[in-house]
Order: structure tokens, then C-alpha cells, then sequence
């Protein structure tokens, strides 16, 4: 493989911002550019919808590097460039200014946006996701003791926004279409655990609930229709959960399944273009399908994947993937993931504010949700990649530990 002269990343978050720090580390010396709609450089995104929500981090803290990072590092950045389209064949990036750059090699970490609630009144202003910086600052001149909001869906951003404008003194409902929060990822117990938690802190849940329209109200608020009833409201958000940003790949012709497909060294259908973070899937032999995860933990990990790979020095990508979510003063942590288990098992009471729940398949540890329970998830990381079979009389024991059952038979 011909070393590269030139890599284009184009996306300036997690992921993006990582593969040219991992890009740099790898000895890659030729010419290096970051791109980025966002008139900033890469920065963190969970404490968007915590700290920086609730106005306790400035925007300052949020960045991933220092500025100087990139000028030592001779990383050209061009924040706030859009690019419009993509030529794998010319190897040439296009920029909405209609300027145009040549290179080598290109990585696609456009991310995702969030998904947009079909109904009238989806637009209006005070209508608000959570997804940048931007939005953010939009939203935080509503935040005030006494302020109504309705949150559109109950998923991770959706509880931790609820949690965070709960402890501000704002009136919060979450209206869910499904019977139970967290439907998509997390399995009952645990999203019974945080119904009971939200609501002990004041957030009114409204499940099964389908929401019709939005409008403005007679007194200048919001009106949110459902089937349930109409509920007045100063302010809503929206979280329903995101969209790859694929639209740059899709039009230069890249193979789509489910985001960018990649296949496991990071590469796209072109052979010049990379991606990866949240756009793009990737084939797993340890879950036995193509993935595609929106997390810290992937996008910094398959950039660095990525970033090797470009260099043609990579190894396949097939991690154990591993997320967290704060919420009131709990902490709730995932090991693997669940899809396809047959069985689970409760480890710990529930009413004692830490547990976890097993996910089993064919008698073997798939993944494991944690409650207040740190040495359980910090194992669960460690069993998890071996796929060995685990008693399961002894995982319902919660003083045993995690690392002593692998091995030892299904039970």
C-alpha cells in the first residue's frame, strides 16, 4: 500500500477529532485536514445534555483538545466549512463556497443527527433536540424554576435532560409511545427501576402514549395533542432517537446499510474513503450482524481503528461496546450488548438502588446493565469478549463475583 500524502477527515466531533490525534500518533506526517459544519472544534457530547445543560460546564470545557493541539500538530482545520459532495473517483471533496480540495485518502465521521418527529408542529420555535452546542444555547433562556417542559421520548437523552431540568425546579412529563422507557436498550427490570426514580423525583411519566401535532396556544405556550389528552406546556423536546448522516456517502455513491457500510478495517464500498463513529456500520462476528452504535466509546475507538487501517497497518474492528447514563444521582452503566438474549438474570434487589441485569444467550454472558454497581460492569467487560458459559445459580448470587463464573458451566 502506497503511503497516503493526504487524509481528509470530513466531521469534527468525537470521532473525527480523534482520528487526526490518532493519525498524528501513528507517524503519519503528510497533510492533514479537519472539517467541520460547527463553528467548533471537537467536543465532548454527553455533558451536552447534563453539566453544560444545566449551565455548571462552559462551553470552554467541552473541547476535546486544546486549540494549540492542532496547530503543533499541523492539522489544517476548517470549522464551519460545509462540505456538498464527495467524488471518490477524483478523490475531491467539494465545499459549499464551491471550493474544492484534492486528496489521498478520506474519513467519513459525519455523526448523527437527531431523528425528526413526523407531526404538524415539529418546527415551531421552542421545539427544541439536543444534539450541539448550538442547540443548547438555544434551549438554556427557558431553563428557569417553574417552566413547563414535555420531552417526546423516553430514551437515555430523554431521562437525562428530565433528571437535569427535575433538579432546576422545572415541571417536566415525558410522553412515550412505548409501555416502558429505555424500550430499545435497556430490558424491564431496569427500565421499571427508572420509572420509579423519575417519578419519586417529580417527573411525570405518560407511556404507551402517542403524541398527533403540536401548536401554539391560546396564552402563547405550546399545546402537545395525544391520545391521551392535551398537555400546555412553555417548551418541548424532542428525543426520538438519531439518524446516521449519510447523505454526503449516499450521494457519492457508497454502499448504505444502515449508516455508511464499512467493512471490519473501517473502509467504505470506495476504496480511498474510510468512516467512522455513528454514521457507519460495520460487520461483527461477535454479535453475528452488521452493528452500528452511537457512543463515546465507538467513536473513539473506531476512529483509532480507522486511523491504523488508513495507514495499512489495521486490525479488525469488533468491540465490546460499553455505555453510561447519569441520571438524578444514579449511575447506569452497560457492558455488550443484549439484542438476542434468551434469558436474564437479576443480580442484587432492585430497591436497594444497585443492582444489575444479566443478558444470557445459549447459557453465555452477552452483556450486562448496571445499577450503582461499578465491579459489576468493570467485570462484565472482562467476561463479555470470552463467550464462556456462566452458572447461572451463581450469577443470581450478588456477592459473587462476576470473574469467578466464567467457565464454569451454564448451570
Amino acid at each position: 500500500m502506497t503511503a497516503p500524502r493526504s487524509i481528509a477527515i470530513i466531521g469534527a466531533g468525537q470521532a473525527g477529532g480523534q482520528a487526526a490525534q490518532s493519525l498524528r500518533h501513528a507517524g503519519f506526517d503528510g497533510r492533514l485536514y479537519l472539517i467541520g459544519d460547527e463553528k467548533h472544534g471537537p467536543y465532548q457530547r454527553p455533558p451536552l445534555s447534563k453539566k453544560f445543560l444545566s449551565g455548571e460546564w462552559p462551553a470552554a470545557r467541552l473541547a476535546l483538545l486544546p486549540d494549540e493541539f492542532y496547530a503543533v500538530n499541523d492539522i489544517e482545520c476548517l470549522f464551519g466549512t460545509r462540505v456538498t459532495a464527495l467524488d471518490p473517483a477524483a478523490s475531491r471533496l467539494t465545499f459549499a463556497s464551491g471550493r474544492t480540495l484534492d486528496f489521498d485518502l478520506a474519513l467519513l465521521a459525519t455523526g448523527s443527527g437527531p431523528r425528526v418527529l413526523p407531526i404538524a408542529g415539529a418546527g415551531l420555535d421552542r421545539v427544541y433536540s439536543v444534539r450541539t452546542i448550538a442547540d443548547v444555547e438555544r434551549i438554556r433562556p427557558h431553563v428557569s424554576e417553574g417552566q413547563r417542559l414535555v420531552i417526546i421520548g423516553g430514551g437515555y437523552i430523554g431521562l437525562e435532560v428530565a433528571a437535569i431540568m427535575r433538579s432546576l425546579g422545572l415541571e417536566v412529563r415525558i410522553i412515550e409511545a412505548a409501555d416502558r422507557v429505555m424500550t430499545r436498550t435497556a430490558p424491564p427490570a431496569v427500565s421499571r427501576y427508572f420509572e420509579e426514580l423519575h417519578r419519586a423525583n417529580g417527573v411525570i411519566l405518560q407511556l404507551a402514549t402517542s403524541v398527533g401535532s403540536i401548536a401554539r396556544g391560546p396564552k402563547g405556550d405550546l399545546v402537545v395533542a395525544t391520545d391521551a389528552g392535551e398537555f400546555a406546556t412553555d417548551w418541548v423536546l424532542t428525543s426520538i432517537g438519531g439518524i446516521p448522516e449519510i447523505a454526503l456517502a449516499a450521494a457519492a455513491g457508497l454502499t448504505i446499510d444502515n449508516g455508511i457500510a464499512v467493512d471490519e478495517h473501517c473502509r467504505t464500498s470506495a476504496a480511498n474513503v474510510f468512516a467512522a463513529g455513528d454514521c457507519c456500520s460495520f460487520p461483527s462476528a461477535r454479535y453475528g450482524r452488521r452493528v452500528r452504535l452511537e457512543s463515546v466509546q465507538n467513536a473513539i475507538d473506531q476512529a483509532k481503528a480507522a486511523a491504523v487501517s488508513m495507514l495499512g497497518n489495521g486490525a479488525p474492528y469488533d468491540p465490546v461496546p460499553w455505555f453510561w447514563s447519569d441520571q438524578f444521582d444514579t449511575k447506569y452503566q452497560i457492558a455488550g450488548l443484549g439484542h438476542g438474549a434468551d434469558d436474564y438474570v437479576v443480580r442484587g434487589d432492585p430497591a436497594s438502588d444497585a443492582f444489575s441485569v444479566a443478558h444470557l444467550r445459549a447459557g453465555r454472558l452477552i452483556a450486562l446493565d448496571a445499577i450503582n454497581r461499578p465491579r459489576d460492569y468493570m467485570a462484565a467487560r472482562r467476561v463479555v469478549p470470552t463467550a464462556a458459559p456462566v452458572d447461572r445459580a451463581a450469577l443470581s448470587d450478588a456477592a459473587t463475583p462476576l470473574t469467578e463464573l466464567a467457565g464454569a458451566g451454564s448451570g
